[in-house]
């Protein structure tokens, strides 16, 4: 039994794939984007149970994507998890001004992952 469709939206393809493989081996099943802009065409298209969502990816930011997809009535109840090496309380306001559910500083232990993907799915 799948424990519930994970997006990952990474541009840096060794945390997409350790992120991918530890929670696949989790249950979960995990799509991958590697823009600001996939990310957005996969949710609409795939509606995952979380978005993981890195703010430092190209051609548009994760707080623009996220900002997009909280702004869209089928995706609005997706809940997105910011993914960010930066750790300022700034970082914390702006993920919470554009609707983030989560927080998780960089570098992120998996399990720190998982404890945060189950924590807003309510598991």
């Amino acid at each position: 039994m799948k424990s519930g469709r994970v997006l990952i939206v990474e541009d840096d393809p060794d945390s997409q794939y350790v992120y991918g493989l530890f929670l696949e081996h989790r249950g979960f099943e995990v799509i991958s984007a590697g823009t600001g802009e996939e990310g957005i065409r996969l949710a609409r298209e795939e509606n995952p149970d979380v978005v993981l969502m890195d703010i430092s990816i190209p051609t548009m930011d994760g707080w623009t994507a996220t900002r997009i997809l909280k702004g869209d009535p089928a995706t609005r109840s997706i809940p997105i998890i910011a993914i960010t090496a930066h750790a300022f309380p700034e970082d914390r306001e702006k993920a919470q001004e554009v609707e983030c559910d989560g927080f998780l500083t960089k570098p992120c232990d998996p399990k720190d992952v998982l404890a945060e993907i189950l924590r807003v799915l309510d598991r």
